[in-house]
């Protein structure tokens, strides 16, 4: 059973055809005089449903529904006392939206998840091992790399010859100290401020997206210096801290001279558990520093084989004095924080990597408003000019 209805400039029948192979929904076609009788003689065979589909669809710009085809309506049921006009689109949330909504949804998504590797790593001296150290960081993909014992003088930025890569440093003394941090291609260009602080001590501010964070590179005084100067390294490092926004990220790897143990005894915001060794004095400091900052020791909370723990080695002396700290509300973004051994650039430390996440932010963009139709201002001797302009340009 079918009726007819005029549009501007084309007349369509409509009918309801009994589906068999769509569990018995009943299905609507618009469909124009020529293709009629064709429907009525062949509505018995689905695959020749399956092929009307098709050809109709493109005659009809897909003013259609067919079994098995939800491309226009949807996927909605509808009741007997609606009818078939009274499907709608389901709600689109990844695509863009039918021009008849108000607003669009954009494809591109608004955060992407952004993964990093820091690095921290005891050189004993950077004369004649810069190469080598990009070379490790190609290998071992780390883009940010902390160095400590460069033994370089001066407050300078260095281009790494053809690599790329790009080291700050500072340093008083030839013969001692110094700490630098090498940065690879891909961020150096979002670096926007670098601090020092004397030989032990240095800064990077990045600016990534709505995102804020902060690469530090620390060298702890060793145990048999005296503590005036241990004192001085931790102040100094506070005052670093202190003036960092609550907002922005903390990424501090060093060498801190410092054993904090296997276990968290009484840290337990701060270490986590999976540590080495028993603690000593400089160890408590480390700790006693971090849960001051809120801060959280990121290679202890990795349950990890012993290789894996040891970040200085020598002869039969193995312990664990190169650390990572972050800031607590963040330790949901590390993934990951271990030794990397078999590194022959040094004798005695070994790197320490860090795998984090971050978002970055896409700026939002304004919503593109679907220009509004104003249909009720077809009538009288307008109807008549619109649809002649439609058929002028549907006959060409």
């Amino acid at each position: 059973m079918g009726c007819t209805r005029s549009f501007p400039f084309i007349t369509t029948t409509e009918f309801v055809i009994a589906s068999d192979d769509n569990y018995g929904k009943k299905q609507v076609v618009s469909l124009t005089p020529f293709l009629y009788d064709y429907v009525l003689k062949n509505v018995r065979e689905p695959e020749i449903l399956r092929q009307l589909r098709q050809e109709t669809a493109s005659m009809l710009g897909s003013q259609m529904s067919l079994p098995g085809s939800n491309a226009l309506y949807g996927s909605s049921t509808v009741s007997k006392e609606q009818g078939p006009l009274h499907r709608r689109p389901d709600v689109v949330k990844s695509k863009q939206g039918f021009p008849h909504f108000r607003e669009r949804v954009w494809v591109k998504k608004l955060v992407h998840d952004r993964r990093i590797r820091f690095g921290t790593w005891n050189i004993g001296t950077l004369t004649g091992k810069s190469m080598e150290i990009v070379d490790v960081m190609v290998r071992r993909k780390i883009n940010f790399m902390c160095l400590q014992e460069t033994k370089w003088t001066g407050e300078k930025a260095k281009e790494l010859d053809n690599s790329g890569f790009k080291l700050w440093y500072t340093g008083k003394i030839r013969s001692r100290n110094g700490v630098g941090i090498i940065v690879d291609k891909e961020w150096k260009k979002d670096v926007v401020d670098v601090r020092r602080v004397g030989d032990r001590i240095i800064v990077l501010k990045l600016v990534v997206g709505q995102d804020t964070f902060n690469v530090i590179s620390g060298y702890a005084p060793q145990v048999g210096l005296a503590e005036y100067f241990k004192v001085k390294f931790w102040e100094d490092l506070e005052g670093v801290l202190q003036d960092i926004p609550q907002g922005e990220k903390v990424f501090l790897g060093g060498d801190l001279n410092g054993h904090v143990g296997s276990v968290a005894r009484g840290f337990e915001g701060v270490h986590g558990g999976f540590g080495l060794g028993e603690m000593n004095g400089e160890g408590k400091s480390i700790l006693e520093f971090s849960e001051a900052l809120d801060l959280s020791i990121a290679n202890t909370w990795f349950k990890k084989r012993e290789e894996h723990l040891i970040t200085y080695k020598s002869g039969g002396t193995c312990s664990q004095i190169d650390f990572f700290l972050i800031r607590k509300s963040d330790r949901k973004y590390c993934l990951n924080c271990k030794v990397i051994p078999g590194e022959s650039l040094t004798t005695q430390h070994r790197v320490l990597v860090m795998d984090v996440r971050i978002r970055d932010r896409a700026k939002r963009r304004s919503p593109m408003v679907a220009p509004r139709i104003k249909w009720w201002h077809l009538k009288g001797e307008k109807q008549g000019i619109f649809q002649q302009k439609i058929w002028e340009g549907w006959c060409g």
